[in-house]
């Protein structure tokens, strides 16, 4: 291809470190680099002097917390997302939010392509270049582990130290990570073997639970339609009341979770995560959902949760089926209003109470005391007409054998 500027999506790790250097190798082109600024804190120091140390035009820093937070992972908890009943999507989720500016860049600096550092074994490269196609068909997508011939991430810590680039990955730590306000993943390496135990210096956001504080915390989070809003009575925006979260579920060891999931491509993958404010609101949400929402409403939204969950993690974030979905979702959360009372301690998140002005709960229906409202013999009636097609079909049965 004939390029002559490209948006490369730049986290300044391994990959984008040695791809930025490539780029510009390879195509002769100029390369801007463009950093989403997601909440993964110190992970941007220095970052702008570094691309432009490796290669680059010029570096883009922007700061999307607000935006991620409330416009894409906010939806995602409002759906109760969940890949494989263990996995909050915290990657998935960032993936779409991130192609959206860097289109935009492109755009502003009239670059004719953009890149990303996904791998051709991965799912990022499905996500983001979805994405491109949803936002700008036109754009010209350079994918550098599809076209180059360095084969694992030790031919690039050696790409990195014959050009002396700084990167955060050693041979004896080759694991590879993503980081943003929601959550930090952790695959490659020495977690290849998923009978390892992961190393415990790893992790970042989360204590070991079993060092976590002996004395448990009480937490109470309003909702209203849907969405997280104050946290014991303190009203914040939602960049600042999940990275609140994660500095108290991180305290008390909390959202660690270690998995074989299935990629989009193929294969089983072995993923670790923290992800200590998501598994907090997510456990806080359904609880308050369990007061407010209609059973059958509830049911039938717990029935596309897979499926909605599977197109985040496939890369549909932008698919007509997912504005459909969504706006189910959305209209089943407006009238999930009301407080959870959480108890975390050492790496558990369990609900001691809920309460909501609109609750479905009425104890004189649900009490196992003497009450006026509910007359125990009509249940009788119902159950025989709710089991009428199981005696008709037993009785046909029963003739057939006579």
């Amino acid at each position: 291809m004939d390029i002559k500027k490209v948006v490369l999506a730049y986290s300044g790790g391994l990959d984008t470190s040695i791809i930025l250097k490539w780029l510009v190798e390879t195509y002769g082109c100029e390369v801007v680099a463009f950093s989403a600024d997601l909440g993964q804190d110190e992970e941007l120091d220095g970052i702008e002097a570094k691309a432009v140390a490796t290669g680059a035009l010029k570096a883009r820093i922007e700061d999307l917390r607000e935006e991620f937070a409330a416009d894409f992972v906010f939806p995602a908890f409002r759906a109760n997302a969940i890949y494989e009943g263990q996995y909050l999507l915290g990657t998935s989720i960032a993936r779409p939010l991130i192609a959206k500016h860097q289109i935009r860049i492109a755009d502003e600096e009239g670059a004719d392509a953009v890149s990303h550092g996904a791998t051709g074994k991965g799912n990022d490269q499905v996500r983001f270049e979805l994405s491109y196609m949803a936002l700008r068909p036109d754009i010209k997508v350079i994918a550098p582990w599809r076209e180059w011939d360095m084969k694992s991430r030790s031919d690039l810590i050696a790409f990195a130290q014959k050009h002396s680039i700084p990167v955060p990955v050693t041979k004896a730590k080759p694991y590879s990570s993503d980081r943003n306000m929601l959550h930090i993943s952790y695959e490659g390496g020495i977690l290849e073997d998923p009978w390892l135990e992961p190393d415990p210096d790893m992790f970042v956001m989360t204590v070991d639970p079993e060092k976590a504080p002996d004395k448990p915390e009480i937490i109470e989070i309003d909702y209203e339609r849907g969405n997280p809003v104050a946290v014991n009575g303190e009203r914040m925006g939602a960049a600042a009341l999940l990275q609140y979260l994660n500095k108290i579920g991180g305290k008390h060891g909390i959202g660690r979770v270690d998995l074989v999931e299935n990629r989009l491509v193929g294969m089983k993958s072995r993923g670790v995560y923290e992800t200590p404010g998501g598994t907090i609101m997510r456990i806080a949400h359904m609880a308050v959902e369990s007061i407010t929402m209609d059973r059958e409403v509830m049911h039938l939204r717990d029935s596309m949760v897979p499926e909605y969950s599977r197109m985040i993690y496939n890369g549909f974030w932008y698919s007509p089926e997912m504005n459909y979905l969504q706006k189910m979702v959305d209209l089943a959360q407006e009238t999930v209003y009301g407080t959870a009372r959480l108890k975390l301690y050492k790496g558990s998140c369990r609900v001691i109470g809920r309460k909501s002005t609109r609750s479905l709960y009425q104890p004189s229906f649900a009490t196992f005391e003497e009450d006026d409202v509910y007359r125990q013999d009509e249940a009788e009636g119902f159950i025989r007409l709710l089991g009428l097609r199981l005696r008709i079909e037993a009785l046909v049965k029963k003739s057939f054998k006579n």
